[in-house]
């Protein structure tokens, strides 16, 4: 696959396509539903889907239309409600946002997921602890006319993805999906974490969410925690480590 010709972040497209052919699906194994944040788009799971679709899982990428924190937990509830069986949710920075509204009353939901992701307590601002832990983001964001936000691509590998290829980083940037920015001043009705045993990855090179304030949400809700050695796209750059963790969290009793 052509590098150039990759979509946002689903440059590792390049790597599933050489996976070896997916395994037979076990009606035993819980679904995997995986909703990406900010800047990214479904297909940015793609080596985190191969590893997973191998051994298994079914898995569903569900497409943020990142236009409102609403519409996204909408989004994610139809794909969950989509499901057969038992679930587990996984959310990657804003998308654990997303997550923790989306899978309040859902009994499908065996297990939550949080990839240095955000993770506010019902009636908390996504945005509430962002300005306590400042990170390189902050400078490095762009609004457009209508109130989208992305990063500035001169600085998204140094704030997004410093352990991606240069390559791999410059496509990134040029295919990021926009946000708006007023999805970080919404507030989840509910905390799904509250009732749903949760994991936690810590990406601790992280310089676009504190990997501080991802050990406080991580300790905050209780999650069995794992650190990595990784940027803010660890679903990316250490897909082995993320898809092992997310196993862990499907086996569990």
């Amino acid at each position: 696959m052509n590098i150039k010709a990759s979509s946002l972040l689903t440059l590792a497209v390049a790597q599933a396509l050489n996976a070896t052919p997916v395994a037979a699906q076990s009606a035993e194994k819980p679904a995997i539903v995986l909703v990406h944040g900010a800047f990214a788009d479904a297909a940015s799971w793609a080596p985190v889907i191969s590893i997973l679709q191998q051994d298994g899982y079914q898995v569903t990428a569900v497409e943020e239309p990142l236009e409102s924190f609403a519409g996204d937990v909408a989004t994610t509830e139809r794909a969950l409600d989509a499901q057969t069986g038992p679930v587990v949710l996984v959310g990657h920075s804003y998308g654990g946002a997303v997550i923790t509204e989306a899978a309040a009353g859902k009994p499908n939901v065996k297990a939550l997921v949080y990839l240095a992701a955000i993770v506010p307590d019902a009636g908390e601002p996504i945005a509430a602890f962002l300005g306590k832990y400042p990170t390189d983001l902050a400078q490095a964001q762009k609004v457009d006319s209508a109130g989208f936000v992305t990063v500035d691509p001169s600085k998204f590998r140094q704030v997004f993805a410093a352990d991606l290829s240069a390559a791999q980083a410059a496509v990134a940037a040029a295919t990021q999906k926009p946000i708006k920015g007023d999805n970080f001043g919404a507030s989840p009705e509910h905390a799904a974490w509250k009732a749903i045993p949760s994991w936690y990855v810590v990406s601790s090179r992280d310089h676009a969410l504190s990997p501080d304030l991802e050990r406080f949400y991580a300790k905050r809700i209780g999650a069995l925690t794992t650190e990595l050695d990784a940027s803010h796209v660890a679903f990316i750059s250490h897909a082995k480590e993320v898809a092992a963790l997310i196993e862990e969290a499907a086996s569990a009793k």
